[in-house]
């Protein structure tokens, strides 16, 4: 995927707070702090090391978001995208099409043209340009009618194909320019104990590497699959503990680690970070619940993330 840097300017925001108060750790490990932009049912904005916000806007139930390398906040509802500068004054806005019922997520691309995902009775990809002319469309297929179901965190890759969750359908399915769909990953399989056990594909990481990284809401797991569909790295409650509930976003470090939200937490941790032996290295415990996020600094220094563009 298209390389995200974070640039000196956000960091002087992002690290106005002290490094003081540390979510409980995994013991022997070296002390973890991050700060985190949240899109969450009550909070929407960023959390410095500390725990504290340093930036919000009042909205609330956002759905998708990041913070943009000019320092910008790009931000999904259900029925808008805004664009807001350092000073939270909205700079670009799309409005939900008529045609559909609501917006899943957004992405900011590499052209600078933005990619949202339609759910309703036309759900679709679109690329959106700054004047608001619609650069590219891609009908899904999502196998239900379901609205709200339809599907969650659409992401373009380096290669020019989607990469799409589709919960109902219990499958990431990656489409080409054209809607074609080239490949699939499956959440509903033996291994997954069936339908019933409710692995909603949820968000879907193309790693650098060329795995894909699946948070799977419902089933409280987490599962990476190669390039040939091989399951070659997964959590679940069982590895930690029995502290996942409802795995929605999901974040892939540098150094290998992963984070990911419990959304369905209204108390105790929230956000988590494992290593690849499935030690908890950190943890946000705080008061905002997380649909989706993006890791900005660790330990005062910005991160660079490929999967978050």
């Amino acid at each position: 995927m298209y390389r995200l840097t974070l640039p000196t300017r956000l960091l002087a925001f992002a690290v106005l707070c002290l490094a003081a108060a540390c979510p409980a750790l995994a013991g022997g490990h070296e002390k973890i702090t991050h700060s985190v932009f949240i899109a969450g049912p009550s909070f929407t904005g960023i959390l410095g090391e500390d725990g504290k916000p340093i930036w919000t806007v009042p909205q609330k139930k956002a759905r998708d978001g990041y913070v943009l390398d000019n320092g910008h906040v790009l931000i999904a509802w259900a029925k808008e995208v805004v664009e807001f500068d350092k000073g939270r004054k909205p700079v670009w806005t799309y409005k939900l099409d008529k045609s559909n019922g609501e917006i899943a997520t957004a992405q900011r691309l590499a052209d600078g043209n933005t990619l949202i995902a339609e759910l309703g009775k036309n759900p679709r990809l679109i690329e959106v340009a700054k004047d608001g002319t619609i650069k590219a469309e891609v009908r899904l297929q999502p196998e239900t009618d379901n609205v709200h179901m339809q599907t969650r965190m659409a992401r373009k890759l380096a290669n020019g194909n989607y990469l799409v969750p589709h919960l109902l359908g219990f499958a990431v399915k990656e489409y080409d320019p054209t809607g074609k769909i080239v490949n699939e990953l499956p959440t509903d399989t033996e291994h997954f104990g069936g339908r019933k056990a409710k692995n909603w594909p949820f968000t879907a990481i193309r790693t650098e590497e060329g795995t894909t990284v699946v948070g799977c809401t419902y089933g409280n797991r987490v599962v990476e699959f190669d390039k040939n569909g091989k399951i070659v790295w997964e959590l679940t409650n069982k590895d930690v503990n029995g502290i996942i509930k409802d795995a929605c976003g999901v974040q892939r470090l540098p150094n290998g680690n992963t984070v990911i939200a419990c959304y369905g937490k209204k108390k105790d941790v929230k956000l988590f970070e494992v290593n690849r032996d499935k030690e908890i290295v950190w943890q946000y415990d705080g008061p905002h619940r997380v649909h989706h996020f993006q890791v900005l600094t660790t330990n005062g220094k910005p991160i660079s993330d490929a999967t978050m563009k």
